[in-house]
C-alpha cells in the first residue's frame, strides 16, 4: 500500500471526506499489506508521465507501479492509457 493513498486518506478524513475505524496505518496492517513509502525515484519518474490522469496522487501511484513492477487494483479508466498492469475493481 504506497504511502501516498495513506496521505490522500489523511487528507479526506481532516475535511470530512473519508471515515475510518482506526487509521489508515490499523487498516493497511490488519489487510496484511506490505507499505510502500514514496521515493525520490518515484517522484522523478512523473516528468515522463503522459497526463492521462491529473489527480497528483493516482500519478505516484503510476510512477510507482511502474518502477516497483506492481499491480494497481482500481475502477478508474483514467489509469488504463497507462504502461501497467491493473486489476480492475
Amino acid at each position: 500500500m504506497s504511502a501516498a493513498s495513506a496521505w490522500e486518506a489523511a487528507i479526506k478524513m481532516s475535511i470530512g471526506k473519508l471515515r475510518m475505524k482506526g487509521g489508515f496505518e490499523d487498516a493497511v496492517d490488519l489487510a496484511r499489506f506490505a507499505k510502500l513509502p514514496v521515493t525520490m525515484q518515484h517522484a522523478a519518474l512523473l516528468v515522463e508521465l503522459p497526463p492521462h490522469h491529473t489527480d497528483p496522487f493516482n500519478r505516484m501511484l503510476v510512477a510507482q507501479a511502474r518502477a516497483e513492477a506492481l499491480t494497481l487494483m482500481t475502477h478508474d479508466r483514467r489509469f488504463e492509457p497507462y504502461d501497467v498492469h491493473i486489476i480492475w475493481a
